[in-house]
């Protein structure tokens, strides 16, 4: 990583600095030290991005094993899947978020003791055995029952495990009429705990697609301006992404402004950004098919008292749940738990008087996708979190109407090592723009 030039860290009393001489001064130092795109990681290169794909050839046989060994210990023939991101880590068929949405069958796939199966239909035939050469491509529609029982008796299955979240009741009642003679098995799961411990080619696509975010946040900040709407800031940090090294974004962006703020995961809108305002992003790049996700809240001209009194309370909390993790590290002890770490952010927010107006989970697993396994929430699991492993760490305060602050992180969790990695490389300290 190159030189950080972003050298300058606000100190700030929550009821009265602003006000101060001092405060003034340190304010216009850091504005003149916001991050510069080149302060961050480089985009990923061809070289990456062929070694990345050799990487996930070589690991693709051991992950296959693990449920193989699972399908063996449940006494089950065969694997029905149907989520993209576990079709792509088993077989390396990759569709987009949009293309799966339009794809119909074609994604679905099997795993027994023997064999790999993919489906496709004629769109998607050719890209199939490409990106899938070591599995059977077999043709399909959009009737899934027209040749399920045929399926079925090509993989020799009698007990067949299907990922029952993502099928619905009428589905598999169909299911279960065309072929009656083979038992269907609820799995929920099984893959999603395999993909949360995280491989080293993993970790790499996952911190490159942070710094791809990085670059691109701190390309923008010197054009924001009173006046831009949400929106046009939306837009213009896509843009910096997409021509930044992201193949696509992992979700839709939220640029939110002032009392839109309040709104956990909000959409841009036509609201123009105003001086005393706080300023919330909420984005993430996606980088060979893996995901980073970082919020920042600026701040627009001078911040009020109130949003940088919140704003040091979402620092607090947030750094209450790494300590706990980096301790942990440093005892050579087990891991915490995903509920453990989401109470030690709690626990500062209530104390602050704002446990409720923190109403979503500390954090998140991340990977192939945005969303998954672990989970740092109240009712997470209280099993210690695996390792390693990537999640977010993302306290945040809403007050309806008024103001919303969130700071978020991506930290990689490896229980071999003495540190806690932030694979989010953007400063978390306050930012002042559009002045």
């Amino acid at each position: 990583m190159a030189a950080v030039r972003h050298e300058v860290v606000v100190a700030w009393q929550p009821h009265c600095a602003h006000a101060t001489p001092r405060y003034h001064e340190a304010m216009t130092k850091l504005v003149r030290n916001l991050p510069h795109p080149a302060d961050f990681q480089a985009p990923p290169s061809v070289a990456d991005r062929a070694r990345w794909a050799a990487a996930d050839v070589a690991a693709r046989p051991a992950r296959l094993a693990r449920v193989r060994a699972r399908l063996a210990a449940e006494g089950v023939d065969a694997y029905f899947g149907i989520r993209p991101e576990h079709m792509r880590y088993l077989t390396g068929f990759a569709l987009d978020d949009a293309e799966d949405k339009v794809s119909g069958n074609s994604g679905r796939f099997f795993v027994s003791a023997d064999q790999v199966v993919v489906l496709a239909d004629t769109r998607y035939r050719l890209q199939a055995a490409a990106q899938a050469p070591q599995a059977r491509i077999q043709a399909t529609t959009n009737d899934m029952v027209a040749g399920w029982q045929e399926w079925l008796k090509m993989l020799g299955a009698r007990r067949v495990a299907v990922e029952s979240d993502l099928v619905s009741h009428r589905l598999w009642g169909q299911l279960q009429a065309a072929a009656p003679e083979v038992e269907l098995v609820e799995a929920a799961g099984w893959i999603e705990a395999d993909r949360a411990i995280k491989e080293p080619s993993e970790i790499e696509r996952i911190k490159s697609a942070g710094a791809v975010a990085d670059r691109a946040l701190a390309a923008l900040l010197r054009r924001i301006k009173p006046g831009m709407t949400e929106r046009e800031l939306a837009l213009a940090l896509e843009w910096e992404m997409r021509t930044g090294g992201a193949d696509a974004l992992a979700f839709g962006i939220a640029c939110l402004a002032g009392s839109n703020a309040a709104l956990p995961h909000g959409s841009p809108s036509d609201r123009e950004v105003r001086i005393g305002q706080v300023l919330l992003f909420d984005f993430g790049a996606n980088v060979d098919g893996y995901r980073s996700d970082m919020t920042r809240t600026l701040f627009v001209g001078e911040p009020r008292a109130r949003d940088l009194e919140i704003y040091e309370i979402v620092a607090a909390a947030q750094t209450a749940s790494i300590a706990l993790l980096e301790a942990a590290l440093k005892s050579g002890g087990v891991a915490p738990s995903g509920r453990a770490v989401d109470a030690a952010a709690r626990q500062v927010m209530e104390a602050a008087g704002h446990g409720e107006h923190f109403g979503h989970g500390t954090g998140h697993g991340i990977g192939l996708a945005t969303h998954e396994l672990p989970s740092l929430s109240r009712v997470a699991s209280e099993e210690p979190l695996p390792s390693p492993t990537v999640f977010s760490v993302e306290p945040g305060i809403y007050l309806d109407g008024e103001t919303g602050v969130r700071i978020e992180d991506l930290v990689l969790l490896d229980l071999t090592r003495t540190d806690l990695p932030r694979l989010t490389g953007f400063p978390r300290e306050v930012l002042v723009v559009g002045v």
